[in-house]
């Protein structure tokens, strides 16, 4: 059976299911949920570091959104080290956690790859932590669902978007759009470059989420705005931090958040 294989356990999150087990625990005794949503979830925006930088502001978004099951999580990340055109779904059987494999929906796989011109599989596109950092979590949370891993390389966010609507036609499927944001920037300007991607996100605006805006998964996120967008969605922002909250270093900072999307309920 072909099985995606871990590639970034034991550096971007533990490769115990134990360790994984107390991170989330830790994450999960460090805030208190809102007893009403008001919105049915549609998609999360999150971040995609090491554990020890963004685990908690990722867990935040999962740890809401498991209030509903979901049949299908699709995972949409950009591609870091691997250059390609178009973007590649994940062909295999399983997808492989320390916290057991999650099946993948190769069905759906291939629905899409025959309707959607830009996707292929590309095998060296998935040794991804911007995906694979999502799949403990997915696997915590949602123990019943199957996965699907898309790593996006040059692509226009409005192909990307065409791809979201017809996934969240169904009401089974969740979207996980995996970004980080600002890079190496010092502590001041990170914030203030970040603050314009959040507001791009929480307004909704297109135009905030161009240059300044950096986030290295931008595509992903003009992509699900410009469906929210389409779709009438709303967006709500859950968490923001930095690398400097871990380091106490404000000369090189990278930026984290995460977002629910849905529908107004």
């Amino acid at each position: 059976m072909d099985i995606r294989k871990t590639v970034v356990s034991g550096s971007f999150y533990p490769d115990t299911k134990e360790e994984i087990k107390r991170y989330i625990e830790h994450f999960n005794s460090n805030f208190t949920l809102e007893n009403e949503l008001e919105m049915d979830i549609k998609a999360l925006i999150v971040p995609h570091a090491g554990y020890i930088y963004s685990g908690f502001t990722a867990n935040l978004a999962y740890n809401i959104a498991s209030r509903k099951q979901f049949d299908n999580i699709i995972v949409i990340g950009p591609s870091h080290r691997h250059y390609l055109k178009g973007a590649s779904i994940v062909s295999y059987s399983e997808y492989e956690t320390p916290l057991g494999n999650i099946d993948i929906n190769i069905m759906l796989v291939n629905k899409l790859r025959a309707e959607f011109d830009f996707l292929c599989f590309d095998e060296d596109a998935h040794f991804e932590h911007s995906t694979e950092t999502q799949a403990p979590f997915i696997k915590n949370y949602f123990p019943n669902s199957k996965i699907i891993e898309i790593v996006y390389g040059e692509l226009d966010f409005k192909e990307l978007s065409l791809l979201i609507d017809e996934l969240i036609k169904a009401k089974n499927n969740l979207i996980v759009i995996s970004t980080d944001l600002s890079h190496f920037y010092d502590l001041e300007t990170a914030k203030r470059l970040d603050n314009i991607c959040l507001n791009g996100i929480i307004n909704k605006d297109l135009s905030l989420l161009d240059n300044p805006c950096e986030a290295c998964g931008k595509v992903g996120v003009k992509a699900i705005i410009n469906s929210a967008i389409k779709n009438s969605f709303i967006t709500k922002h859950l968490h923001y931090c930095t690398s400097y909250d871990r380091t106490k270093d404000d000369k090189s900072v990278v930026g984290y958040t995460s977002f629910l999307i849905g529908e107004k309920t």
